[in-house]
């Protein structure tokens, strides 16, 4: 049986952080984002608010709390997601 933990909920605001060629698609450093539940949700969310987003966030890593997250990851309230595009070198 699934419960939700009373500090997850998509009434809840989370910090979205963007990083190298994802800061600037999305033309900000940072944002807030109310009412998002999971990654599948902030992301949908993120491409309707920012159309930039779109050619960068299909192949960007999202870390929720520094791990990396897909879309059913639940955003725990006051999350922190940063955007890191792929990055090159060696």
């Amino acid at each position: 049986m699934h419960t939700q933990r009373p500090d997850v909920g998509a009434s809840e605001t989370v910090t979205v952080r963007y990083w190298a060629g994802a800061r600037a698609a999305a033309g900000v450093d940072q944002e807030s984002v109310d009412g998002v539940a999971t990654v599948g949700d902030l992301t949908t969310r993120l491409l309707a608010s920012r159309p930039g987003l779109a050619a960068v966030l299909p192949v960007c890593t999202v870390l929720v709390e520094g791990l990396a997250s897909g879309p059913e990851a639940v955003l725990p309230a006051g999350a922190v997601v940063e955007v890191l595009p792929p990055f090159a070198g060696g």
